[in-house]
């Protein structure tokens, strides 16, 4: 399960949460605009935008969990077991597999606009990546450097797409279900809380904090969707690129999972294994891992982005700490 979110200060901000029992070993990657995307049914790209993102490497190819392209416009793909439907392939249709979205969209699009025009025409195909990597269930979550953000959901009526306000997305249910719960917290409140109950009564105000009394602190998708919708719509900083980078991971670590706290059954526990951060204006991509707190970045400018070979950075997982003394 995992948790995605956008904030905005002088630049705009896009990352998630990736939760998992396992790593498959994923890495940070670097896709210059020589990489050759070869789809399974639908005409290859040999150029297209650089991309920055985590991502599995098999046989070559970048399995893209999230990732940012040059153009400022980033996607995430969230589990959404149970609601996800693929279907066979349709003439007339881009036929791509859930593999393939992350690659399709970021090699051409700039904007949020321009993938729901290519959205249009997508057909999601029931295509595995091979016989050890089967088809995964997701909806994903698309914004630019505008503030514009959608989410994208295949499922058994047909492919919905959501304009996003709150900028938050996390697994299921369906995105208008998670946006309807958001009704049940209109109370909710960073300031202390008014006496709606009695008026007439002095009831005491015996600790800081009681304007959120009510809000999630559960592990469950619904939970984490409202407690970080919360967080990030009253979250503060200032516009400086550390100010903004560390709020923004403040707004993923409020909803992070701890291992042992989710139990999955044969000795395999949900947690947090990475989180990641990305300015969209600017191309950097941070991280933290579950083992490593310390913030890591990798700036897409830097590398030559009109090679065509792939960029790869292993993932830090080893504790980083400052001693003082």
């Amino acid at each position: 399960m995992c948790t995605a979110a956008t904030y905005h200060t002088k630049n705009h901000y896009f990352g998630r949460n990736l939760d998992y029992d396992f790593s498959y070993g994923e890495q940070v990657v670097i896709i210059p605009r020589n990489f050759p995307f070869n789809f399974r049914e639908t005409t290859a790209q040999p150029t297209h935008h650089a991309i920055i993102g985590i991502a599995y490497v098999a046989d070559n190819y970048p399995l893209l969990y999230d990732a940012v392209n040059e153009k400022g416009l980033g996607v995430a793909g969230l589990n959404f077991v149970g609601n996800a439907v693929y279907n066979d392939h349709i003439d007339g249709k881009d036929n791509i597999s859930q593999f393939e979205f992350l690659p399709y969209i970021l090699g051409q699009c700039a904007t949020v606009t321009e993938a729901k025009t290519l959205l249009e025409k997508i057909n999601f195909r029931n295509i595995n990546f091979n016989d050890q990597l089967p088809v995964a269930e997701l909806h994903w979550i698309i914004t630019d450097a505008s503030g514009d953000c959608i989410v994208v959901e295949p499922v058994a009526d047909g492919l919905k797409i959501y304009n996003n306000p709150i900028g938050i997305l996390t697994n299921n249910p369906p995105f208008d279900k998670q946006i309807l719960q958001l009704s049940n917290y209109q109370h909710l409140s960073a300031k202390a809380p008014a006496n709606n109950l009695a008026p007439k009564y002095n009831f005491p105000t015996y600790s800081r904090g009681m304007g959120a009394i009510g809000l999630p602190g559960d592990l469950s998708s619904e939970s984490r969707f409202a407690k970080a919708a919360f967080t990030k719509l009253n979250s503060i900083s200032t516009d400086d690129e550390t100010s903004s980078v560390s709020q923004f991971f403040h707004i993923l670590h409020s909803v992070d999972q701890q291992n042992g706290c989710c139990d999955l059954g044969n000795n395999k526990y949900e947690h947090t294994l990475y989180s990641s951060c990305y300015n969209l204006e600017q191309g950097i991509f941070y991280y933290t891992t579950y083992n490593n707190h310390q913030i890591s970045a990798i700036t897409l400018g830097k590398a030559d982005l009109n090679s065509s070979e792939l960029i790869t950075f292993p993932v830090i997982e080893t504790e980083q700490i400052n001693y003082q003394n």
